[in-house]
């Protein structure tokens, strides 16, 4: 009879499923990090001689962390400036190929979505639909019944879903087409060609980290903020965000921004469209996580 999956000194071979979960739960990779080791202090301090499940005991310790994180940032004046927060973002060099998707990817468009649930809702939502740990586990947590929880978790879907998200993952190489046309009209101040690669109802969402953070919506007004950051779209070069394709640029070893492309999905409006664009150019949040280390010096010098 095979031993039954008792952990003993286990805790690393979950440590990347547990910073996904944490992740998809906070939109923070540092706060993500944090909820993982706190995990496994918990871990360390528990006697799970009679855990058959680890995965999913790690798992529901960890959605607990995270929800006690998320309730902690009520009332706390985190976002400058209401509905401009950008969550981090996972930056990768684009090599040519499509690299395989790690399970901590998530687009930031949809960090977006889930940043407006609430922590009850995202929490039943991450676990159930991502990470498929059952109600009757997850009720425990939120301190509902499994058919409350399965409620809570219905109406993020529907969230999530009426956002345009949830469906799969729009065609690489499409992305990858709009992304180098968008980013050859930003350089060349290419007004109507801007307007015409954008969703007229779409937004874009620019997180300076400060007062320069804004919300804007429209063709014309995103193509207008598209041809005014010209001098940036000349160190900008193609990466991954999220495993989806983007832009970073990064200027005298120094990242100043990651973009992020959303494209409308077929049957919702223009097919191919961009229809969100999340930008993050907040200079300590770009420093903390590493964008320029991660990109390297050359293949900014090699965008011109």
């Amino acid at each position: 009879m095979d031993a039954p999956e008792i952990p003993g000194g286990r805790f690393e071979e979950h440590r990347t499923q547990l910073r996904a979960v944490a992740y998809r739960m906070l939109g923070s990779l540092s706060e993500a990090d944090d909820a993982v080791q706190e995990c496994w202090l918990r871990y360390s301090r528990s006697d799970t001689s009679q855990v058959r499940n680890l995965a999913g005991w790690l798992t529901t310790v960890v959605g607990r962390i995270c929800l006690d994180m998320l309730r902690s940032r009520t009332g706390r004046a985190e976002v400058p400036l209401e509905g401009v927060h950008v969550p981090d973002p996972v930056v990768a060099p684009l090599t040519g190929e499509e690299a395989a998707v790690r399970t901590e990817e998530v687009g930031l468009a949809l960090l977006v979505v889930l940043d407006t649930l609430s922590p009850a809702e995202r929490v039943a939502f991450v676990l159930h639909d991502t990470f498929a740990v059952p109600f009757d586990e997850i009720a425990p947590l939120l301190d509902r019944t499994p058919a409350a929880t399965r409620q809570l978790a219905s109406r993020a879907r529907r969230r999530v879903r009426d956002a345009g998200h949830g469906g799969e993952r729009p065609d690489a190489r499409r992305q990858r087409e709009v992304v180098a046309a968008f980013l050859a009209a930003a350089r060349g101040g290419d007004f109507d060609a801007l307007v015409g690669l954008l969703d007229p109802q779409v937004t874009l969402r620019a997180d300076t980290g400060g007062a320069g953070s804004r919300l804007v919506r429209g063709a014309a007004e995103v193509a207008s903020q598209a041809t005014a950051f010209r001098n940036a779209a000349m160190h900008a070069v193609p990466v991954l965000v999220g495993g989806e394709p983007g832009l970073a640029a990064v200027v005298g070893g120094r990242a100043v921004s990651v973009m992020s492309f959303t494209l409308v999905p077929d049957g919702h409006g223009p097919a191919g469209a961009v229809r969100e664009l999340n930008i993050l150019a907040d200079p300590r949040r770009l420093a903390r996580l590493g964008v320029a280390e991660v990109l390297g010096a050359a293949p900014a010098e090699r965008g011109h």
